[in-house]
């Protein structure tokens, strides 16, 4: 032998790398007839998948299991979504299934699911791409079928709620081929010239089929892409589009959606009776409080005579004026006293005072008053200052 021997564990392994190694395997979609279906305690589903040529061993395990809408049965045609691997210890492949959906609708729940997750992974579904719809809005635009129930209901709502706003039909095909792109070009011409403050899109109840337009992915980006906030309201309660996960609000019903985009004119009247109310209470309040001053004020002696309050201002005036001119002329007299204590004590102190008992003060020709005879040269002029009088001198000698 020249080649690589393997175990049977390894091969089994070599395999199961491969088949987990290939993209397409790992999420695909299966149609096929179920056989040998068997529900065990651990709540694990085994089954086969079969057509007129071939069969693959299925197992869909508890957590898918548990979210199936319906109960599959032998002879039952489904799709299967799922990824194909091996059980190495059998060394047979198996598709493990994480979603089964009864064929007829399969198809478009196929798309339904691929396009929500495509989406769902851009972030058209985010909630901060939400934009929020106006309190009062002025104007409202319904994108929906021209003679369908729908708009009758939307239109009497609106009417009967909140009869300010104005109301603009953009009539479109809600079914068929022919319906995505006239809602596509609705959003779009509505937000081109700006026709509304809030738009509303959708249709009256119907098959997967008859709501197929609001599933597809052109409308989709056309809500996204709006940048006046879209109302979503497509079929009943129960029923789920695209569109209703890309709007910026999602309604039940169309008469639902009416009611979302306008406030009713009742709660306005009580909101505003309310209102009014306080604003009666806050300015009887306010009255009384200005009443009472103004009562305050009428008691005042200024009012009640004016003559007489302002002989009182002068009365007392007089007797303030009486007051500080006897505070100033005891302050005069203080400083009078104080002034002449001062003058005595300089006086004293006066040069002149000293001149006057026969001393005398020497100065040079620069006028610097000479302390000691070294301060002058011989020959040198100098003055004496006396108590009366200046001599000019000539020194001839020093000691």
């Amino acid at each position: 032998m020249t080649g690589e021997v393997f175990s049977v564990s390894d091969l089994n392994g070599r395999v199961k790398a491969l088949l987990d190694g290939d993209v397409l395997l790992q999420n695909l979609f299966v149609l096929g007839e179920i056989s040998n279906y068997k529900l065990y305690p651990s709540g694990h589903h085994y089954f086969t998948m079969k057509d007129a040529e071939s069969a693959v061993r299925c197992v869909m395990f508890r957590g898918s299991a548990s979210k199936l809408a319906f109960r599959p049965e032998n002879g039952m045609k489904v799709v299967a979504n799922g990824r194909i691997s091996v059980f190495p210890r059998d060394g047979a492949y198996q598709l493990y299934v994480n979603q089964l959906i009864p064929h007829g609708t399969g198809d478009l729940h196929i798309a339904f699911e691929q396009l929500k997750e495509k989406l769902s992974k851009e972030g058209l579904f985010d909630t901060a791409h939400k934009k929020p719809i106006p309190r009062f809005p002025e104007r409202i635009a319904l994108i929906t079928s021209g003679a369908g129930a729908a708009v009758q209901d939307m239109i009497r709502v609106l009417g009967t709620r909140y009869p300010l706003a104005k109301v603009l039909v953009l009539p479109v095909r809600v079914q068929g081929v022919e319906a995505p792109p006239e809602i596509v070009g609705a959003l779009a011409y509505a937000n081109r010239h700006k026709v509304a403050d809030v738009i509303i899109t959708g249709r009256g109840g119907g098959s997967i089929e008859d709501l197929w337009a609001f599933n597809d992915e052109g409308v989709a980006r056309a809500i996204f892409a709006s940048e006046i906030p879209v109302i979503s309201a497509v079929g009943h309660e129960p029923d789920v589009t695209i569109a209703d996960y890309v709007a910026d609000v999602r309604a039940a019903t169309p008469s639902n959606a009416a009611a979302i985009a306008v406030p009713h004119m009742d709660e306005l009247r009580e909101i505003l009776d309310s209102s009014t109310m306080r604003m009666a209470s806050i300015l009887r309040r306010q009255l009384a409080q200005y009443r009472e001053r103004l009562t305050d004020f009428q008691q005042k002696p200024v009012l009640e005579s004016p003559l007489g309050y302002i002989g009182q201002r002068r009365e007392a005036l007089l007797h303030m004026r009486e007051r500080l001119s006897g505070v100033a002329m005891k302050l005069t007299a203080a400083r009078k006293e104080q002034y002449v204590g001062f003058a005595a004590k300089l006086d004293a102190l006066s040069p002149l005072k000293v001149l006057g008992r026969g001393y005398s003060v020497v100065k040079d020709a620069d006028g610097r008053v000479l302390a000691q005879a070294s301060d002058v040269e011989i020959g040198e002029q100098i003055s004496v200052r006396l108590s009366k009088g200046t001599l000019h001198c000539l020194v001839e000698g020093r000691e």
